[in-house]
């Protein structure tokens, strides 16, 4: 199978096809309308890419993917985003100048995780460049998951 990145922005590549239930509610619940509060209410525009050639995709096959320019962050649903019953999806940074500095040292790309429940925020700022990556990666908590500020 080939691996290719679709077209889009706000990627959320399933790369976990143990359980597509819990695949199905991680989407439906980053994708779902919140009121941010004063009347504001947004959702995440995700691209969600449920391709089976993705399974298994890891941090390390993802360098192979990203094109020139490269999408700047991509959302991931991996094991932990699935099985973990908050379903913490992986977010990575995959843009920065930071980023091409640590895979030239042998790296991977820098990431945190976020709630569905705060995608909106996380995918809203990302996208127009309201907030960078570090900002959100600044305020995740103890188990490494942004839940909102």
């Amino acid at each position: 199978m080939t691996r290719q990145l679709p077209e889009g922005e706000s990627l959320l590549v399933r790369t976990d096809y143990s359980d597509d239930e819990a695949w199905r509610e991680t989407l439906a619940t980053a994708t779902q309308p919140w009121d941010f509060g004063g009347d504001i209410e947004s959702s995440a525009a995700l691209t969600p890419v449920d391709d089976p050639a993705f399974d298994g995709l890891t941090l390390s096959d993802l360098k192979a993917l990203i094109g020139s320019p490269p999408p700047y962050y991509i959302f991931l649903a991996d094991s932990r985003a699935i099985t973990d019953p908050e379903h913490p999806i992986l977010a990575v940074d995959t843009g920065a100048e930071e980023s091409n500095d640590a895979l030239a040292a042998g790296g991977v790309y820098p990431t945190f995780r976020v709630a569905p429940k705060a995608m909106a925020s996380v995918e809203n700022n990302l996208s127009i460049a309201n907030m960078d990556f570090e900002e959100f990666a600044g305020a995740i908590d103890a188990d490494g998951v942004f839940r909102g500020f």
